[in-house]
């Protein structure tokens, strides 16, 4: 919580230095070594001093805390109400909330544009919003590395994505970060006949001007659900194929002149052209991966190293996965199989949002349902990866719950780490 009288604390570790120093649950904090409290940012900022001195209301009266911080600190042993985030007043033509059905969980719909939320979770902003004080801000606590949505630098083309007439020049404000050392990833998401082909490429040419404050670049196809109500071509596998031709230019490029390869595809272009991935180590630093860039290549690389032996265990197992993701986790599933272990994979189709939505994150509780429904009886336990349920909550996407899979199904249900380890690590859980 932020209003103009500081941050509500919501918590108060017990026996940490904050609880030490007297404060609790429901103070708010007004100022932090003299400086006015906006959010959790500034609790972060500060930490870094050897003291904090903290203004707090409590019961309508102020009381000032000093509290002594252990060297290496990260938090002086407080959690703080969640701010309100800033939103979008974009209509993007790409927008994916824009597409959602009615009757989801209500967060979903919330489009958030706050350079908070990008510099401490990675979301993709816009940089449309920003007012002198926030770029103030930003320069003067080093807000960095910020996360942003380019899609192209032409501003006439960027504008009509966004449509907002009144968007600033994105290569000004980029600029505007690089000359005080602000490092940048962005994303361009491809939208063919709008932002492809030559536009793809002077987008990707004046981005790597700024490098290195801009540290990486993702180009990352449109998603598209059948819940759309702007017309918008979907990029095909000659889209791809166009689209990392000119990566791979770029790619060799940068590598030669600047060391690094700085342009990424995400994963889903290369299996929309049904090609090869690149190495692992051709992703280098994987800035990007929560964009859905080296996902698959980091998978496939783990699983490979990942030693099957020795897991015993007579319990039948079956799991799921997005359409796109199931040939790489098959893979892997057919050498567990091959251990005696009992285990079905299915690709989940998605109904709900239409079969051209493919990744796992974006499964329903009634599609997975309907994908096992003839499987009832045949397996005990139906192991869920943990990227379809709301984070810290045993939801999904469509208000479905782990306790309404067991009953729609008769199984038990095993949240797993998705990864090949949180696979392995859930079957050994099951062991005689």
């Amino acid at each position: 919580m932020t209003n103009k009288s500081g941050i509500c604390i919501e918590h108060v570790m017990e026996g940490g230095p904050a609880g030490k120093a007297g404060l609790k649950s429901g103070d708010i904090i007004t100022s932090i070594n003299g400086h006015p409290a906006h959010d959790s940012i500034d609790l972060m900022f500060y930490s870094g001093e050897p003291e904090m001195r903290l203004r707090i209301l409590r019961d309508g009266a102020k009381q000032d805390f000093r509290i002594a911080l252990e060297e290496g600190a990260a938090n002086p042993g407080i959690v703080l109400k969640q701010f309100p985030v800033k939103t979008c007043k974009n209509n993007c033509i790409f927008c994916f909330v824009s597409q959602l059905p009615r009757g989801l969980r209500r967060p979903l719909y919330v489009k958030d544009e706050d350079y908070r939320m990008s510099f401490l979770y990675g979301n993709y902003i816009t940089l449309t919003n920003l007012s002198d004080a926030d770029k103030a801000r930003i320069i003067s606590q080093r807000l960095s590395p910020l996360y942003i949505s380019v899609h192209s630098t032409d501003d006439a083309i960027r504008r009509r994505m966004l449509a907002n007439p009144k968007a600033a020049d994105i290569m000004a404000e980029l600029k505007f970060f690089a000359r005080h050392r602000i490092k940048m990833h962005v994303q361009i998401v491809l939208c063919p006949g709008y932002n492809d082909g030559r536009e793809l490429e002077k987008t990707i040419r004046d981005l790597s001007k700024l490098f290195p404050h801009i540290m990486s670049i993702a180009v990352v196809p449109v998603g598209l659900t059948l819940h759309r109500r702007k017309p918008l071509q979907p990029v095909g596998k000659e889209d791809a194929l166009s689209a990392l031709d000119i990566i791979r230019g770029f790619q060799e490029k940068f590598l030669s002149k600047h060391g690094e390869r700085l342009v990424f595809g995400a994963d889903e272009l290369y299996i929309k052209a049904g090609g090869r991935f690149p190495s692992l180590e051709e992703y280098e630093e994987l800035y990007q991966i929560e964009n859905g860039v080296g996902l698959v290549p980091q998978f496939t690389n783990e699983a490979k190293r990942l030693r099957l032996s020795g897991i015993r265990t007579t319990k039948r197992f079956a799991t799921f996965t997005g359409t796109s993701f199931y040939p790489y986790l098959e893979r892997l599933i057919g050498r567990i199989k091959k251990t005696g272990i009992d285990i079905e994979l299915r690709a989940v189709e998605n109904k709900f949002f239409g079969s051209s939505v493919t990744v796992t994150g974006l499964l329903t509780g009634k599609d997975i349902i309907r994908t096992f429904s003839d499987r009832a009886g045949k397996f005990d336990i139906l192991l869920i990866p943990d990227v379809v349920l709301r984070e810290g909550d045993n939801i999904l996407l469509d208000n479905v719950t782990l306790k309404d899979l067991e009953s729609g199904l008769g199984v038990k249900t095993a949240v797993i780490d998705s990864t090949p380890r949180g696979l392995v690590n859930a079957l050994k859980e099951f062991q005689k």
